[in-house]
């Protein structure tokens, strides 16, 4: 009898890699994705177990950067049950393909930093949820004049760069994104400080202007918070921080997009991906009410009402967060995988199906894109009802 292998082939199936869709088996070994040369050559060795995908689409798992909460979650307020509620959504994720994801906390009290951000620790997904990567925190160093649905009590300038923000956050270990605005006193300095420590920056909730964005670029910031949304808006004298979609610095600059026909007009989306296609990320931007009826729900200190599936700010017609684009399949599949990877810097073991990557994927229909089943680390986590 042969030893075991510990191998797992899918077979029959079709797998987006390198922008292309192509008939190729998936082998899969402790987790990671494993050249098969390397299999039938070296070691001469067959698969303990052979899945029949039936010409299923294998893409590799989703990574949401920028999500609030959701299932009656939210991230920067329910500060009493903090690691239940981190956990719930992660597994709601699973049905949605969701493989990694940033929890994100809004502009809040530094109470709520104190008591919230120490228990939302970076943790490895399976049938528990999804990989939490780390929190995104958004604010309170942005700006008053595009607070969005950001509470104005709590907004302050990083006078002293980096110290300006341990001093609201506290430590910053479990923290991978950091959104602020660059043309605040001191946001230079803080993006530097961020940067050295592994933080990716975003920029966001703005009024700068494109000198300003590329200075926060050139400090080391390499991503842009739900494009068009809470900056100002595209001037052809002075694009904005739009404008780093077409800018010259060197650094690719990404930038989260909330494609819901509502945040984000159409034809608006189609300007920023035919003018940057690299850049593009999808992001849900989901609230407490992602997943359940219309009603009031709450977004940090915020009250939300969501009516006809739109959250608003209580009381105004702000919008704040989510509950398509004219692109192929691949593409669309990729600013939600590959996209995000990179901007993190994850791109060689997360967003793809290289080999040596985490055997993070979804399994879909390749007509209807319903997900089938989700598998994190070559581990079944989610299998659709039938």
């Amino acid at each position: 009898m042969k030893p075991k292998s510990g191998l797992t082939r899918f077979h029959n199936c079709n797998i987006l890699r390198g922008g292309k869709i192509i008939k190729e088996d998936l082998w899969i070994r402790d987790g990671k994705i494993v050249n098969p040369e390397q299999v039938f050559y070296v070691e001469q060795a067959e698969a303990d177990i052979t899945i029949d995908c039936d010409n299923l689409l294998l893409t590799p798992g989703f990574i949401d950067i920028q999500i609030n909460g959701g299932w009656g979650i939210d991230f920067s307020f329910d500060s009493n049950n903090v690691e239940q509620g981190v956990y719930k959504v992660a597994k709601e994720l699973l049905a949605h393909g969701v493989t990694s994801f940033c929890p994100t906390m809004v502009t809040s009290d530094k109470n709520k930093y104190a008591s919230i951000l120490p228990r939302i620790k970076k943790t490895p997904g399976g049938k528990h949820g999804a990989t939490i990567l780390g929190v995104h925190l958004e604010g309170p160093f942005i700006s008053l004049a595009k607070k969005g649905a950001h509470s104005d009590d709590y907004i302050i300038n990083p006078d002293k760069g980096l110290e300006s923000l341990r001093e609201i956050y506290g430590s910053l270990n479990n923290v991978i994104i950091v959104t602020l605005a660059p043309e605040l006193p001191g946001a230079l300095d803080a993006i530097k400080g961020l940067t050295s420590l592994g933080i990716k920056v975003a920029l966001g909730h703005s009024t700068a202007n494109l000198a300003d964005g590329e200075k926060a670029v050139k400090c080391g910031a390499n991503l842009i918070t739900h494009l068009f949304n809470a900056m100002l808006p595209f001037h052809h004298r002075d694009p904005g921080l739009v404008g780093l979609l077409a800018t010259t610095t060197e650094k690719q600059v990404f930038y989260g997009i909330i494609s819901d026909g509502i945040h984000t007009h159409p034809a608006a989306l189609r300007i920023a991906c035919r003018t940057n296609s690299d850049g593009l990320i999808l992001v849900s931007d989901a609230v407490a009410a992602q997943g359940l009826p219309d009603g009031t729900y709450s977004i940090g200190p915020m009250s939300v009402s969501v009516e006809n599936g739109r959250a608003y700010v209580v009381g105004t017609k702000t919008l704040c967060g989510s509950t398509s684009i004219d692109c192929s399949l691949e593409y669309a599949l990729e600013t939600a995988s590959l996209h995000p990877a990179k901007a993190l810097g994850i791109e060689h073991i997360k967003g793809n199906l290289n080999y040596g990557c985490d055997a993070d994927f979804v399994i879909m229909d390749p007509k209807t894109l319903k997900v089938l089943s989700t598998w994190i680390a070559g581990e079944c986590v989610y299998t659709a009802p039938k």
